[in-house]
């Protein structure tokens, strides 16, 4: 019987590392892939600029959700030409707050420098 009872005690002690025991998703706020708030990365988007490494886009909004490279339509473009897209998303917060599209331009190509970026959902 102790066993036994020691077996239960060490189980309902573990049992919070099992259950997520903090608040409902419902009532956290949705955050992307790099961890902001839909609200932190609208206020750090204004400091976007074009000319912007690669890298400094992912130290001011971190890594994105989904990434594509585009090669302008052309199968036999050069290396290094063509943009990369990098998309930050929500999931879950309101129909204005879409997600944040960041297009790249080749300087070289290892390379990118942001040309534009945008909202959708706007």
């Amino acid at each position: 019987m102790p066993a036994t009872r020691l077996f239960v005690l060490a189980l309902l002690g573990a049992l919070p590392l099992f259950l997520d025991l903090s608040a409902p998703a419902s009532a956290q706020t949705p955050r992307s892939a790099a961890g902001l708030s839909a609200d932190q990365a609208e206020r750090k988007s204004v400091e976007l600029r074009q000319g912007m490494s690669s890298e400094e886009v992912e130290k001011l909004l971190g890594k994105p959700r989904r990434t594509a490279l585009k090669n302008g339509g052309s199968t036999s473009a050069p290396a290094g030409q063509g943009t990369l897209q990098w998309t930050y998303s929500w999931p879950g917060t309101y129909s204005t707050r879409g997600s944040l599209n960041v297009v790249f331009g080749a300087a070289t190509p290892e390379q990118w420098r942001v040309n534009s970026w945008e909202w959708s959902g706007y």
